[in-house]
């Protein structure tokens, strides 16, 4: 959730050209007054301080591109006002293209704000917590307000007030992500190049992407569009084309291309009058993961756990031609498996170690696979693997997103890989509590036990999300003096998983927590779980605080968030992805599991307008072969709805999987690690090792890499997981990997 990223870490720093790519309306490529000095700040509310005549010489000064909690105001939530006065000259509007309307931008701002320049409003993006339509937090969105030349409220070759109202719901809070400024727009800013919002379209010997046009202006707007082929640093020339973008309308336009192409597609759309240009750049996709076999291969972990006396519920993952039939020799007593659909449920009711053999068979022929039921010594004994709602919907989940996700799991495919829990995160309570203390959902979540009998009906798991505070990070009802309460209502509902984020708690906490302040929350919830008799995933989403991964299994976590949320870029994946060695190396299946947020792959957006990963397909490769590696959760983020080809290729890799689901679940060790390349070696439970090799430049990089550098024998028998292909290797392995790509081998010497 945000309540980490963006309120605790910020690790997204797009830049306001990047960005201009593929999301903002408006790219501001006229002549742009900087507006990045002289802004001040106060916390508090009063209507006077949007008045320009108001003495604010004794505010704070504040630089707006970072969050306030990191410039002295850790831990305030609410009001706060940031005012600037700058000065308008007309020459900005005498060297501008167009003349006809002033954009103000103001990059993004945690959570909501209303903007007045010189006392009069002239925009607002979310809803403050006074507003008679409740709270609603905008913290993703770019704040563009524009104002005709002509408006009133600006005052041309003189001094100008903006003042911003803003409203915090807990976290980082206030202005962040671009530096503000005003110019006018061209012709070029009424124009959005969109190509993230389909991927490419994956069809036998040939592929096609498409790029979406908007035309936002009054009048037809021209430019040359041009398509590029970058091969290794080389260009080859595609297509060149003259574009007409009719006024106020929008345009499809379809690149078709080869599917023997490789490299990354540039494309450029250059404004006619002004020569102006947007462009995008995106990485062709390669599909490594050969296809599924028809005979029967059993994919379900080697081990699982459950609690005596609770209700038991596994699905026996399998990949084949269907129909299929399932068996499972030794099942204990109270179980019973239902051998057309391969979903086992009952209750167990003693502990112990059962070892039963399961047994799959289709037309193609039959497979059997050893697998091992601990009852009474913990459950999530390997990573859990599911889907969540957050990256993808945000606060907009609803009962029907998550059906329809549900249903995606099963028809795609993904649920016979291992892929079974669908959970909600923020955004499905209601805004009161019943009469008794009850927490309700919101009318966007009509029957909560029903969806959950659905879910199971279908072999899958429910998942829930909540705070330890009074409010959750999106501003709903939180658990706060309610613990036991809802850790009933899950069991009523019949949930699986508890995602139980720190947020609000901020406010209840000591203004500079011990330890003993970070767990205290931890320890009610446990209990009240506890109490249910249920089998609930708890899952300690608290940012890394204090070190969570030595104490959150004290606190009875299965899992536990190492640090704030992940992005979609780069930067992010390889800050958050490359420092989890320390907090991995706790991780064990009797210990629990540290967990460095969602994946983000496929269509995600965090609202109801869905983008593109922007990382890479190489780098959606090292994101999954990273997670495997330190024996995180995988948690999918994308619409399932919308999965193409390629994303679904690489979630169905079922040798990757198998790394992070290795009962042994020991942590890897980095053993090589400079700014080009880091290599890590993890144990396997069978004696062998996963290695995985990531290119950390920005170009491809050629690597011999020699086993003894690594501190391992020669030669080696290895196996290429991703391509799953075998071969043996003497002293060293010559390697070829694109610009943030990965290689992921099992070696057995």
């Amino acid at each position: 959730m945000f309540g980490s990223a963006i309120k605790y870490f910020i690790k997204m720093k797009i830049s306001l050209s990047v960005a201009c790519l593929f999301l903002l309306p408006f790219c501001l490529q006229s002549q742009s007054l900087i507006l990045k000095d002289g802004w001040k700040i106060k916390t508090g509310d009063d209507m006077a301080w949007a008045r320009p005549e108001y003495d604010d010489s004794g505010w704070k000064a504040i630089q707006p591109a970072r969050v306030f909690e990191t410039q002295g105001f850790e831990g305030y939530d609410g009001y706060a006002w940031y005012r600037l006065k700058f000065f308008l000259p007309s020459s900005l509007k005498e060297k501008s293209h167009l003349k006809e309307s002033l954009n103000i931008f103001l990059g993004k701002i945690d959570d909501a704000d209303i903007t007045y320049l010189n006392g009069v409003e002239i925009g607002r993006t979310g809803r403050l917590d006074n507003d008679p339509k409740g709270y609603e937090t905008e913290w993703q969105k770019d704040r563009n307000y524009t104002l005709p030349a002509n408006h009133p409220a600006l005052h041309w070759d003189a001094d100008n007030v903006l003042a911003v109202r803003m409203d915090d719901a807990n976290g980082g809070g206030g202005m962040w992500n671009g530096t503000p400024q005003v110019a006018f727009l061209d012709l070029i800013d009424y124009v959005r190049m969109d190509a993230l919002t389909h991927a490419f379209e994956l069809l036998p010997g040939r592929m096609t992407k498409t790029v979406l046009f908007s035309n936002t202006y009054n009048k037809p707007i021209k430019g040359i569009f041009t398509v590029e082929i970058n091969q290794n640093g080389g260009i080859i020339p595609y297509s060149r084309e003259l574009l007409t973008l009719e006024a106020s309308s929008v345009f499809e336009k379809k690149i078709p291309l080869s599917d023997s192409l490789h490299g990354i597609v540039q494309i450029t759309f250059a404004e006619q009058e002004t020569g102006k240009q947007l462009r995008a750049a995106q990485e062709i996709p390669y599909i490594l993961t050969p296809p599924e076999a028809p005979a029967p291969k059993i994919n379900t972990p080697e081990v699982y756990g459950c609690r005596p006396g609770a209700p038991f519920q596994f699905y026996i993952a399998a990949t084949g031609t269907t129909p299929m039939t399932y068996d499972a020799s030794n099942l204990p007593m109270g179980l019973t498996l239902d051998k057309t659909t391969g979903i086992i449920t009952g209750s167990i009711p003693e502990e112990g170690t059962y070892r039963v053999l399961l047994k799959v068979k289709n037309a193609r022929g039959e497979v059997s696979k050893n697998f091992r039921i601990e009852a009474g010594r913990g459950i999530a004994l390997t990573p859990p693997m599911g889907w969540n709602s957050w990256n993808c919907w945000g606060l907009s989940v609803s009962d029907a997103k998550v059906r329809a996700s549900a249903n995606a799991m099963v028809q795609s495919g993904l649920m016979r890989h291992g892929w079974t829990y669908i959970n909600i995160d923020d955004g499905w309570e209601a805004p009161e509590r019943a009469a008794d203390g009850t927490m309700v959902t919101n009318d966007k979540f009509p029957d909560m036990k029903d969806l959950s009998g659905y879910l199971h009906g279908l072999g899958l798991k429910l998942g829930i999300y909540s705070s330890p505070g009074p409010r959750t990070c999106g501003g709903f009802l939180g658990s706060y003096q309610h613990e036991q309460q809802d850790a009933d209502s899950y069991k009523d509902w019949g949930i699986d998983y508890l995602k139980y984020d720190w947020c609000s708690y901020g406010s209840i906490a000591p203004q500079n927590p011990s330890l003993d302040d970070y767990k205290k929350p931890y320890f009610v919830m446990r209990d009240a779980l506890a109490n249910t008799g249920r089998d609930i995933v708890y899952s300690l989403c608290q940012y890394g605080m204090g070190n969570v991964w030595e104490w959150g299994h004290e606190v009875g976590g299965n899992v536990w968030r190492t640090t704030g949320d992940i992005e979609d870029t780069w930067e992010s994946l390889k800050n958050i992805g490359f420092a989890q060695e320390t907090p991995a190396s706790f991780n064990g299946p009797w210990y629990g599991f540290g967990d460095p947020d969602m994946l983000v792959v496929g269509m995600v957006g965090w609202s109801d307008q869905l983008h593109q990963s922007r990382l890479t397909p190489s780098e959606q490769y090292t994101h999954i072969t990273l997670w495997s590696l330190l024996s995180a959760p995988l948690m999918i983020g994308c619409d399932m709805s919308k999965m193409d080809a390629f994303t679904y290729n690489l979630l169905s890799n079922d040798e990757v999987i198998a790394i992070d689901q290795d009962p042994l679940g020991k942590p890897p060790k980095r053993v090589k690690n400079d700014e080009n390349l880091q290599v890590w070696v993890k144990p396997l439970s069978d004696g062998s090792q996963a290695v995985g090799v990531f290119n950390m430049k920005a170009e491809l990089q050629e690597i011999d890499l020699k086993w003894s550098d690594i501190g391992l024998k020669t030669p080696q028998i290895y196996r290429d997981l991703w391509r799953q292909k075998g071969k043996i290797a003497g002293q060293s392995i010559k390697l070829r990997l694109p610009a943030h790509g990965c290689a992921l081998y099992k070696i057995s010497g």
